[in-house]
């Protein structure tokens, strides 16, 4: 059931945590409100997992308060609130995928129906598979599955699709919109930038421990000025000579093609041509996610 009151799904106030010399969380503020789908971004490092950590009560904050609608994480979780896919997480050997979920559904109080667990999470075809011999894409069907067994109000995810291919993703998205349709909260990190774009309704880029960006993706992208010019890469092509080009901020590889990160792209349009006149299959095309992205992370490690 999901929470109907104005109590946060998840608060954090002022939380850091440190492991030694090392800050991997810096007073970070946070307040995801019941029914939002949030994306967790950051480069590795950036303190994503240890954030998911403190809010799942596996970590203690060194300083600040972590909550999950007004209670501490571990009752929270204990409640059967809260249901989480850790990428790192291991499967019992030595049983089916049926019998696992049979087993973890009895540690659970209102656990849902394993035959809908079963057809949101897509594991019929192996069901009577051993964990030991599930393929990547398969173990994270059923880290899934795990995760909707207590039939949380809270979803965290720590890089869901990861090992899934294209229509594996596209299906485990359907299933997550329908299973947030009644106001559950999803928050969900993940390196796949076009996936946080098209699935979230907000997005939280973390750099170095701190919160550098927060909104949804098209103001996350308005924060980043310009556009991005991309044409096809000839060999020996020197990047260090498009960097000084008049209106490029940077230059980046994608595939067979370069791409210009322009703050002012006809400036750089026209200093290309003028520079490398025979340049082909030229694209100006306006600031993607990753854009922004890389713009705001390397604001923060500069």
């Amino acid at each position: 059931m999901a929470n109907g009151s104005a109590t946060p799904a998840v608060s954090v106030s002022g939380v850091r945590k440190s492991y030694g010399p090392v800050t991997a969380v810096r007073d970070v503020d946070l307040r995801i409100r019941p029914g939002e789908i949030v994306a967790l971004l950051g480069p590795n490092g950036a303190g994503k997992s240890t954030l998911n950590e403190m809010i799942l009560g596996l970590v203690r904050p060194d300083a600040g308060v972590v909550g999950v609608f007004g209670t501490d994480p571990v009752t929270a979780v204990r409640d059967g609130r809260v249901g989480a896919m850790l990428q790192s997480g291991a499967l019992l050997s030595d049983c089916t995928v049926r019998q696992l979920l049979a087993l973890m559904r009895g540690l659970h109080s209102h656990p849902l129906p394993l035959e809908e667990v079963i057809e949101r999470a897509d594991l019929a075809d192996f069901l009577r598979t051993r964990t030991d011999r599930l393929s990547g894409g398969q173990a994270q069907r059923v880290r899934y599955a795990l995760a909707l067994l207590p039939d949380p109000e809270v979803m965290i995810l720590d890089e869901p699709t990861v090992a899934m291919d294209v229509e594996l993703r596209r299906r485990f998205w359907a299933s997550m919109r329908d299973f947030t349709a009644d106001g559950r909260t999803v928050l969900f990190a993940t390196h796949y930038l076009e996936e946080a774009d098209q699935a979230a309704d907000r997005i939280v880029v973390l750099a170095d421990g701190t919160v550098v960006a927060d909104g949804s993706g098209a103001a996350i992208k308005e924060r980043v000025s310009g556009r991005v010019i991309t044409f096809a890469a000839d060999d020996g092509l020197d990047p260090v000579r498009l960097a000084d080009l008049t209106g490029v901020l940077r230059v980046s590889r994608l595939g067979g093609r370069i791409a210009l990160h322009c703050a002012d792209s006809d400036a750089a349009l026209r200093a290309l041509l003028t520079e490398l006149p025979r340049v082909r299959e030229i694209e100006v095309s306006s600031v993607r996610l990753e854009d922004a992205f890389l713009a705001l992370t390397s604001e923060v490690s500069a």
